[in-house]
C-alpha cells in the first residue's frame, strides 16, 4: 500500500496513523533515516542491527560458519595446555622435586 506523509515547518516528518500502527511505532520510537539508491529509508534499531549482522557475516571465509567466540576459546585452552606442560617439565627437571 503507498502512503502519503507530509514535512512540517519544523522539518519533522508525520506520518499516517495507520501506516505507524502497522509498523508499531509509538511516539518516541527512533528510527534510522538513509539513502539508498537514491530513496529515503526508514529502518527501527532491529533493522540495523540486523543489516550490521549480515554485513559481518558476509565478512565471513565462505561456508565458515564457526563461532568467534569458541575459536577464541580454543585457542587459551591449547595455549594453557601447552603452559601446563612447560610447568610440568619444569618441576620435573628442578633438583630436590
Amino acid at each position: 500500500m503507498t502512503y502519503q506523509a507530509r514535512v512540517t515547518a519544523e522539518g519533522q516528518l508525520v506520518l499516517p496513523d495507520e501506516l505507524a500502527e502497522e509498523l508499531g511505532l509509538r511516539p518516541g520510537t527512533v528510527l534510522t533515516i538513509a539513502r539508498e539508491d537514491g530513496k529515503v529509508v526508514l529502518k527501527n534499531y532491529e533493522q540495523v542491527v540486523r543489516d550490521v549482522q549480515a554485513r559481518f557475516r558476509a565478512m565471513l571465509p565462505s561456508g565458515d560458519q564457526t563461532s568467534i567466540a569458541d575459536e577464541l576459546i580454543a585457542d587459551r585452552r591449547a595455549e594453557a595446555a601447552r603452559e601446563n606442560a612447560d610447568d610440568d617439565r619444569w618441576s620435573k627437571d628442578r633438583p630436590g622435586a
